[in-house]
């Protein structure tokens, strides 16, 4: 059977993204990471999508991301501001580097446990406008993936980033991950934290929207709804 990294966040798109992977087949070797972010209530969700998979070993990778700071959801100082899914900046939740160092950290851990793909949920249709989803990105670290470990470059294997979620809305993830059977019921998106998802910020309000554009119930608590 080969195997497959997923990039596990926690959230709705990642969470599908793991689905999609195990469709095909797949053995999951997920990876999340503890980035000292604004809240862990992600992670937790993280860890009871793993379990729900049954996956043999959940990595989790300790990283201080706050020590760089620049964003909304590293710095406590910095507000999560509401959200504007029709945005064409890039937001102050955007975590500088974050998927180049994820990736990265994948990367290694795909050439070590011999997998040959690395799923993550990355979308550049339903998102908040950061340049680490774009597929200009995934492009770009595909091509230095190629030549960055010792598994592509001396033994000729690829590892190849697969995106299953790319082009699709927020309404077409909830209807793959409905149809999956994902357990949409343990992730979380919002990026404030709280113990219910705040309905305000970017992320809920994407999230809020897919699941009303499909039709589907959202199976998490929200302590406001427009």
């Amino acid at each position: 059977m080969e195997k497959a990294v997923i990039l596990l966040s926690g959230g709705l798109d990642s969470t599908v993204c793991m689905a999609v992977a195990q469709a095909k087949g797949l053995e999951l070797y997920p990876i999340s990471f503890n980035y000292h972010q604004r809240h862990s209530i992600e992670l937790d969700g993280a860890k009871k999508v793993a379990d729900f998979f049954g996956v043999q070993k959940h990595l989790i990778i300790d990283t201080n991301m706050n020590a760089i700071g620049g964003s909304a959801l590293t710095d406590q100082t910095i507000d999560v501001p509401e959200g504007n899914p029709e945005r064409d900046d890039i937001p102050v939740t955007y975590v500088p580097a974050r998927n180049l160092i994820f990736l990265s950290y994948a990367l290694g851990y795909a050439e070590v446990v011999g997998a040959s793909y690395i799923y993550i949920g990355v979308n550049a249709v339903d998102y908040s406008g950061y340049p680490d989803c774009r597929p200009e990105f995934i492009e770009k670290f595909q091509n230095l993936a190629d030549f960055a470990t010792k598994a592509t470059v001396a033994e000729h294997k690829k590892i190849k980033i697969e995106t299953p979620l790319q082009d699709l809305s927020k309404k077409d993830i909830v209807l793959l991950g409905t149809k999956l059977g994902a357990p949409l019921q343990f992730t979380h998106s919002c990026y404030k934290g709280g113990e219910k998802a705040c309905g305000v910020c970017d992320s809920c309000r994407l999230r809020l929207r897919g699941f009303a554009e499909a039709g589907v119930m959202d199976p998490i608590a929200y302590e406001k709804q427009e």
